[in-house]
């Protein structure tokens, strides 16, 4: 990760990490890097509900503008939405505003390519180097020269009649539930579910600054569950945010995470012929259930580390078409450049409908298996020196053998917080808590 960008774009408190200052700077280095050979650089802005939106849009619009390049305001839209209307509108960049799945106070900034890809490694290092270095001086613009903004009336609807495209069946018997977290699929759900003749129950979907994936959304699924239940509903869809991941729960509130959903849409694309090479994209993080789902039904599965950005590479690299994260981000690239719930939740309808299945018939085909995680916390040395610990190697090996072909031990750094993570899956809930501790317990020792 850079000194700015994450793993997905710039992230922090509103008006303290992520203020006003660094948002104008960021829209001027985005304008240099990104649309140098243009002498009029287009750059569009989404963002979310956020209060602060507003606030870092303004920032970014008059960062944008001060270096020459014009700007279209979209307004709220998911992030999805700005990395297809990029390409869609012919524009050299885009910026997100948005935190995605994180509370209130926090927003970030997430920026697309003209090809609708979120930016490589070596082109945010070349903004972060203008930013923080001063690698290059911004060329400051004056009287007709200055970029101007306008404004997008019509950046909903062409979103929608995109995803719209991927309907392959009719829809108008399902009662359907759907959380929108008072995010960016309040203003597109609503449109775009009804446009498909779905009897919606709609939550979650009144913005008002504040209340962003708070107790709702994809990572509060009690809302969507109880809405489930309530009003009897064939299933539910939650998005976060900014709507670019969705988990789904079944007619009996059952959750069905993003590793359920990709394995049933795999499957549904391996027997149409549409599955790329056979494969499927995940992260180490997935259930060991999914591996086995693969292996049983005859699909090839590549893991990558955690984040979408590199299930993404690793699709693009290899001519995979499907690809994501047990969190419900989910990349069908056949049809978008990066994760997107609504997308996401049509493409599940399609398999529901198409297969005569319900969805708790389709995800109870892959077996979950227990999982356990339990995190460390250790000192800045401890953690440079864990990679070279041959006595927490060993008991890692260990572990493994005892488990067998019958589960696995996931041992990771986390990237954001002085903790060691350590994971252990297997069939036996009481078994692999014993062993994680186990191994939990040396690393306290020998790296706390």
């Amino acid at each position: 990760m850079g000194r700015l960008f994450g793993t997905d774009g710039a992230r922090g408190v509103a008006n303290s990490e992520i203020t006003p200052e660094l948002a104008l700077n960021i829209g001027r280095a985005t304008a240099m890097v990104l649309a140098k050979d243009s002498p009029r650089p287009k750059v569009m802005i989404g963002k979310d509900t956020r209060k602060s939106s507003d606030m870092l849009e303004a920032a970014l619009a008059a960062g944008l503008c001060s270096v020459g390049a014009d700007v279209l305001i979209l307004g709220v839209v998911p992030t999805p939405a700005v990395a297809f209307l990029v390409k869609n509108y012919n524009y050299d960049a885009a910026v997100m505003i948005s935190a995605s799945h994180n509370p209130c106070e926090f927003n970030g900034i997430k920026i697309f390519q003209s090809t609708g890809y979120k930016l490589p490694d070596e082109i945010e290092n070349q903004i972060e180097a203008i930013i923080l270095d001063g690698a290059e001086k911004p060329e400051v613009k004056i009287g007709g020269e200055v970029g101007i903004i306008t404004y997008s009336k019509t950046a909903v609807k062409d979103y929608i009649a995109h995803i719209l495209e991927s309907k392959e069946a009719d829809f108008t018997s399902m009662k359907v539930a759907f959380d929108c977290a008072n995010g960016s699929s309040s203003v597109t759900a609503e449109k775009l579910f009804g446009a498909l003749g779905i009897d919606g129950i709609y939550v979650a979907c009144e913005p008002d600054g504040v209340n962003i994936n708070d107790k709702c959304g994809s990572t509060h699924l009690e809302n969507l569950q109880r809405t489930v239940i309530e009003n009897n509903c064939e299933l539910g869809f939650a998005f976060d945010g900014d709507a670019d991941r969705m988990l789904a729960v079944d007619g009996d509130g059952n959750v069905v995470d993003g590793d359920k959903i990709i394995s049933i849409c795999a499957k549904y694309m391996k027997n149409n012929g549409t599955l790329k090479n056979n494969t499927a994209v995940v992260t180490v993080m997935s259930n060991m259930g999914f591996f086995k789902f693969c292996e049983k039904n005859g699909i090839s599965c590549e893991k990558t580390g955690v984040g979408d950005r590199y299930v993404l590479e690793n699709m693009l690299a290899n001519g995979h078409n499907i690809g994501g994260e047990q969190s419900g981000h989910i990349i069908f690239l056949d049809n978008a450049t990066t994760g997107d719930g609504q997308l996401s939740a049509l493409k599940l309808l399609n398999v529901i409908k198409n297969s005569g299945k319900s969805l708790a018939e389709l995800a109870a085909e892959m077996q979950v298996y227990p999982q356990i995680l339990v995190n460390v916390r250790v000192t800045a040395e401890g953690k440079a020196a864990y990679a070279d610990d041959e006595i927490i190697k060993a008991k890692i090996c260990e572990v493994e053998s005892k488990l067998g072909g019958e589960g696995r031990v996931l041992v990771r750094l986390s990237g954001t917080e002085p903790l060691i993570r350590v994971m252990l899956e297997g069939k036996d809930i009481d078994v692999i808590t014993d062993l994680a501790n186990e191994i939990a317990d040396l690393v306290k020792e020998r790296l706390a």
